[in-house]
């Protein structure tokens, strides 16, 4: 008998339909539908400013169900609508254990959001209140979509067609406002961002792969790594051996670059060793 395909677990990263939270807000005079992951999930992500560009930082599950996010927000018809990753599922970045800003993702098409609406929005977080309800996330299409980016990539590259998939049109940008790394993004931007998301880390190089936001632009940018909660972890007790438990408030460039190289130092440590030779 053949074997059967497993099915995703109901809200994994690889499900079809996540179930979220909902919380209605007035921001700025405006009334917003707040999306959020719910608190129980289990994905992490962490962000950070490095080379002129906010990162959006994760595992190969946290870039699959931003995936899912992105191509769900790019389906909604309610005006006012965003998707907020709030600090319960937000670490301190994984290179000098800095905590991270929250995240925003805006339909630019359905939604206005000022930066008085982001500052407002800001003050909220985390969120304590109880939310309105469970929003059943559907992200049918997004499986299909990643068959035809996989099904096109198999090919040769002399049979593989430039044109393949509709180049997006529409607004797409990525900025710090209010506090919150915001990316806006029309509905064709939001799918495209979603089919390289949802493939990331396919061809990862040393346990690392990275996907340009707003490319050419390139002011955003999500970067995976294999090992991200151990690096997180890492330089988390890097940051507090050199700076102190207590330490709070911004850093110095050496005070940073000496984190990176405490926390890579730890990481090499961790490394198995090879026995020593023996003489004969």
């Amino acid at each position: 008998m053949a074997a059967q395909q497993k099915r995703p677990r109901p809200g994994s990263a690889g499900d079809e339909m996540l179930k979220l939270h909902r919380r209605t807000m007035v921001l700025d005079g405006r009334v917003y539908t707040v999306v959020t992951l719910r608190p129980g999930s289990d994905f992490r992500f962490s962000t950070n400013r490095f080379h002129d560009t906010w990162h959006v930082l994760s595992d190969w599950r946290g870039a699959r169900v931003l995936a899912r996010l992105l191509w769900g927000l790019a389906y909604q018809r309610r005006p006012g609508t965003i998707v907020v990753i709030d600090p319960a599922h937000l670490d301190s970045n994984p290179f000098d254990g800095a905590p991270s800003d929250p995240i925003v993702l805006v339909p630019s098409e359905l939604t206005v959001f000022t930066r008085e609406a982001a500052v407002a929005l800001r003050r909220r977080l985390p969120l304590r209140d109880r939310s309105e309800g469970t929003v059943r996330w559907q992200t049918f299409g997004l499986n299909h979509a990643v068959d035809e980016v996989e099904a096109w990539r198999a090919k040769d590259i002399g049979e593989r067609s430039t044109d393949y998939l509709p180049q997006p049109t529409g607004w797409l940008r990525v900025d710090r406002i209010g506090g919150l790394i915001t990316v806006f993004g029309a509905a064709d931007q939001l799918r495209d961002l979603a089919r390289s998301l949802a493939t990331l880390g396919t061809y990862a190089y040393c346990g690392m792969d990275y996907h340009y936001l707003d490319y050419p632009e390139t002011n955003g940018e999500v970067q995976i790594f294999r090992h991200y909660r151990s690096r997180v972890k890492t330089a988390r007790r890097a940051r507090t051996d050199l700076l102190g438990q207590a330490h709070r408030g911004p850093i110095t460039e050496e005070a940073e670059q000496a984190i990176w190289s405490h926390a890579a130092a730890m990481r090499r440590n961790r490394l198995p060793r090879l026995p020593e030779p023996t003489s004969n």
